[in-house]
């Protein structure tokens, strides 16, 4: 059960030959296993046959062996192979008569060559043919030619043919004699399910998910006599650190190979075989999940333990012969005079077991999770035992591990067992117990399961049922098992997700809807899709490289971003302070894919620090961002920014101040976005340089709007008004005005000077040609007047043109004849 750590959830792998020791009526298909397995609560991600492109492979025995005619370096075999006796030419270098070695048979497949490269998909066919002339009617496989490899199985040679040690039959199945024949799962567990690190954990939840009768291991230790603490005494100083260690002594100890039983379960959950001692401390961490650590009991000095903090400042060199830093948060097996080991990561080089050891101190124990996790961080040092610990194992099940191993021990022949077992242990976890409440369950679920039905699922998983006081009873091991609510999931995950009907919601609450805030976030994607912007998501871990591929200022506030402790690398080190970077990088993206006509909108947070170093939390600030290229142009970008802020229910008039300041944007091109004097964002061109600094040849265009200066403007309040019963007067007036005067300050006389009567305006032309005379540019408007309790004359028209064009002419502007 090769294990990897995936954020909140472990991947971890497991062979079904392994689960069905303990479910031995286990009868199913790897998808129907997969499927039922998922569907009751034990995510499987994929699997894999070992014996996959393994075809026609059966154990022959070499009879007779004679030098190729024509080659020095190939021989010639006459193979038994139980049916009749066929000739294979082959370059092994290390076959001899009498060895029984795996065959595959012309028309037979195998997983690889024998180089051990990668596994080609629908691996390799073996058809007869000949060899310098020699005829050759199969192939002897090496173990990589069978899909393994020799850190799987030890015993196979570094090159040449795999021979089979033990006695098996001619004829027979080689893929079985090598226990390939087998499927490994590939599990995905969450970190509440601590039991399910292990493969009684997942045996477990199989036999509860395909009914069937769960036979865990039968544990009996018959021991030499003795007293194990005339061999070992144990002290420990922190009991919340350490809440229960256990410790065990065995004798006599015989170092050699493990079993092929045991090295094939261990090879086939991705744990390469050492030697008994090993392989059995390894077996029993993947059986129950529990890790362990054995010590030779000679380099323990005073032949005592005592689980202590480490000192400020203190060096360890663990097994691995690295140094390590620890601190007083470091939990640290010591020995009366020295550390011999960090408590639940790894053990030290001082007391590593050698083929030597003739007595051997067992331990198994229960550490804080929360201080394991931080230790292995601070140490720099992670291992499968730590990313046990860390999740909060039950203190129930050292004894039960530690006592696993030593019935191993005996069972293997690889040692004696001293009497007894060295318990330290505080007050020890009790079982939950829960008001059994069906109807409750049923409500929650909207299902309409019996009690008897729950009963018989509860049964299945271990939960126990007092009739008399009408309480379920939880087992230890289920920590995640805390409330009614967990009980309710229990019986939904074993009843079938699939079975339970969709039904409506019943109660009294009122209908919901959206916060304020969050209705103002979807009318921005209801607009920005409505005018063709796809969204996007961007990181929000950015390089420090960010702000100079934006041209900011060395000392640009935008520059003050917060460090990350524990980065990915230097591209993901800081917390954005710009919503740029993401958007230029996904419109180059599509640039260099050749995507014409690219819009893209993306609402996320940057973060503004307060202070640094940091001191509170920062600034968390969601910015509404626009990007497009190909198509459309500034005034595109402010219409789709106008028709947004049109939404909300800013009905005031937007200002575009020009001067924006921004290094990234085109300096003639880009604005502020200003409402009520408030700055809410801004637009522009993306300058030329900043395109080339993200490899991209067109012009590109964004706006970014920050959404909570937005947030206190914007209301869905709507005022409606009839239709107008009196007729509208327009007028157009054209006008000469000097270029460095914008519409947008003409608008703003216009607005001011219209009066009541005034009802809209409407830009129609800009001009500027030879007819124009030089630093002045043409300019058209339409303006609409309208009274809503009469119809206008022409003396109302003539008083509000004529403020119109006072105002002006105030600022240098000519009327057009």
């Amino acid at each position: 059960m090769g294990v990897e750590r995936f954020g909140m959830e472990v991947k971890m792998n497991t062979a079904l030959s392994w689960i069905k020791a303990y479910v031995p009526d286990l009868e199913c298909t790897d998808q129907e296993y997969m499927d039922a397995m998922t569907l009751s609560g034990t995510k499987v991600e994929g699997y894999s046959r070992r014996d996959h492109n393994l075809d026609k492979i059966v154990v022959g025995q070499i009879e007779k062996i004679e030098r190729h005619p024509d080659a020095d370096k190939l021989i010639v075999c006459q193979v038994n192979i139980g049916t009749e006796v066929i000739q294979i030419v082959t370059g092994a270098p290390n076959v001899s008569e009498g060895d029984k070695v795996p065959v595959v048979l012309n028309g037979g497949k195998v997983a690889g060559g024998h180089d051990g490269g990668p596994l080609p998909e629908d691996g390799i066919a073996i058809k007869a043919g000949k060899l310098r002339g020699v005829p050759s009617n199969g192939m002897m496989c090496s173990i990589e030619e069978l899909g393994s490899d020799r850190n799987m199985y030890p015993e196979a040679p570094e090159l040449g043919i795999y021979i089979f040690k033990e006695d098996v039959e001619v004829g027979s199945d080689a893929i079985e004699a090598l226990g390939l024949h087998d499927t490994v799962f590939e599990y995905e567990v969450t970190s509440n399910r601590v039991d399910c690190y292990s493969v009684i954990g997942i045996a477990r939840e199989a036999a509860a998910t395909f009914r069937k009768p769960f036979y865990p291991p039968q544990v009996f230790v018959t021991g030499n006599g003795g007293n194990v603490e005339d061999y070992i005494s144990v002290e420990v100083e922190d009991r919340e650190l350490c809440p229960r260690y256990c410790a065990r002594v065995c004798t006599n100890i015989q170092i050699g190979p493990s079993p092929k039983w045991m090295q094939r379960r261990l090879a086939a959950s991705g744990i390469r075989p050492i030697n008994n001692l090993v392989d059995i401390t390894n077996y029993v961490m993947e059986e129950y999940g529990q890790p362990m650590h054995a010590y030779d009991l000679e380099t323990i000095a005073g032949h005592k333990i005592i689980v202590r903090r480490a000192k400020d400042g203190d060096v360890f060199k663990t097994l691995d012969g690295q140094e390590r830093k620890l601190d007083a948060d470091v939990l640290m097996i010591c020995d009366a005079e020295k550390e011999v080991g960090i408590a639940g990561i790894m053990g030290g080089e001082n007391s590593m077991i050698t083929d030597e050891v003739k007595t051997v101190l067992f331990e198994a124990a229960s550490f804080n999770g929360a201080n394991i996790r931080k230790s292995a961080k601070r140490v720099g040092l992670r291992t499968d035992a730590s990313g046990k610990f860390e999740k909060g194992l039950d203190p129930h099940n050292a004894a039960a591990a530690i006592n696993r191993a030593c019935q191993l021990i005996e069972e293997l022949g690889c040692g004696e067992v001293v009497d007894g077992m060295v318990d330290v242990c505080s007050e020890l976890k009790t079982e939950v117990e829960l008001t059994f409440e069906p109807d409750r369950y049923n409500r929650l679920l909207g299902t309409d399961v019996s009690k008897e039905e729950m009963l018989e699922i509860f049964q299945r998983i271990e939960v126990q049922y007092d009739a008399a006081e009408n309480k379920l009873i939880i087992p230890t091991f289920r920590q995640d098992i805390l409330r009614q609510c967990d009980i309710a999931e229990e019986v939904a995950r074993f009843y079938g997700y699939d079975k339970i009907p969709s039904t409506l919601p019943n109660g009294e609450a009122t209908t919901g809807k959206l916060p304020f805030k969050l209705r103002i976030e979807q009318k921005a994607r209801d607009i920005a899709e409505y005018c063709g912007f796809s969204q996007g998501m961007c990181y929000s871990f950015e390089s420090p490289k960010v702000f100079d591929k934006l041209l900011l200022e060395a000392d640009d506030p935008a520059r003050r971003a917060i460090g990350i402790s524990n980065p990915l690398g230097e591209d993901f080190s800081i917390m954005r302070t710009v919503s740029l970077n993401g958007m230029l990088t996904s419109l180059a993206t599509n640039y260099n894919r050749r995507n014409k006509d690219v819009r893209l909108y993306e609402l996320g947070n940057i973060y503004i620090p307060k202070n640094l170093p940091l001191t509170e939390l920062p600034d968390e600030r969601m910015q509404f961002t626009l990007g497009m290229y190909g198509e459309g142009d500034f005034f595109t970008m402010k219409g789709v920014i106008e028709e947004f802020f049109d939404s909300i229910g800013l009905c005031k008039k937007i200002t575009y101040d020009p001067n924006a300041g921004k290094n990234f944007l085109h300096p003639g091109r880009q604005a502020k976005v200003v409402y009520e004097g408030c700055i809410l964002g801004y637009l522009g061109e993306v300058h030329p340089e900043v395109c080339d600094n993200y490899d991209m040849k067109a012009k590109a265009y964004v706006a970014v709007l920050d959404m909570p200066a937005i947030i206190p403007y914007a209301t869905f309040d709507r005022k409606y008004e009839g239709i107008a019963k009196y007729p509208a007067v327009m007028r157009d007036i054209s006008m000469v005005v000097p270029k460095e005067i914008m519409v947008g300050q003409i608008e703003d006389v216009i607005a001011q000077r219209g009066g009541k009567i005034l009802e809209e305006y409407q830009l129609f032309d800009i001009y500027e040609g030879d007819q124009i005379k030089e630093g002045f540019k043409s300019v058209a408007y339409s303006i609409t007047f309208r009274a809503k309790d009469r119809t206008l004359e022409e003396s109302d028209i003539t008083a509000a043109m004529k403020k119109i064009l006072n105002g002006l002419e105030g600022m240098g502007i000519e009327l057009r004849s």
